[in-house]
């Protein structure tokens, strides 16, 4: 093999490394944020920190084919996630008025975040090349440490696979919890 091809393909694997080092793990304390919600509410990860599980459900578009099939999806079958001691949010880079709009379509009854400077996107390593956030959904425990990543997100059964995911985890069930803290 050529010298000069040697080094290109040593460049490649070395720049490859370099941009995964950074991304985010199973196990990572989440980066914390502050943003706007379409329910006109500023949404901190803090806030939730040893109170419940947060679901962190990143889409690249408001008002794209995929996206609005999974919003709706959230929407009519959000009773599968609420069973859980749980709270979820759709992020994107979309201005605030976009995701308030494409909210109030859809009919989602829980807020979507948006991250229009897109440092937020960025510190989860979502933001694609061409400057929207990757379809990843980011499952964070409690503790603020990052349980799951899926990065295989199915739009048209994103609830159903959110709630299976959240069991999966062993997160905690409302009545559970509920039942546990009673006299």
């Amino acid at each position: 093999m050529d010298t000069s091809v040697k080094s290109l393909l040593l460049g490649t694997c070395l720049s490859l490394a370099a941009a995964t080092a950074g991304a985010l793990e199973v196990g990572d304390m989440a980066p914390d944020f502050a943003l706007p919600g379409s329910d006109g509410e500023i949404h901190r990860l803090a806030d939730y920190r040893g109170e419940q599980a947060v679901v962190l459900a990143w889409f690249p578009r408001a008002y794209t084919s995929g996206c609005t099939i999974e919003c709706k999806s959230l929407a009519e079958n959000g009773h599968l996630i609420r069973e859980y001691d749980v709270t979820y949010f759709m992020a994107s880079v979309d201005p605030l008025a976009k995701n308030k709009g494409f909210a109030a379509e859809t009919g989602a009854d829980f807020p979507l975040l948006s991250d229009e400077d897109k440092s937020i996107a960025k510190a989860y390593d979502v933001l694609h090349m061409l400057g929207f956030a990757k379809r990843h959904t980011f499952y964070i425990g409690e503790d603020g440490r990052i349980l799951k990543i899926d990065t295989e997100v199915e739009p048209a059964t994103s609830a159903e696979d959110m709630a299976a995911t959240l069991g999966e985890l062993g997160v905690e069930r409302r009545t559970n919890k509920t039942t546990a803290s009673a006299p």
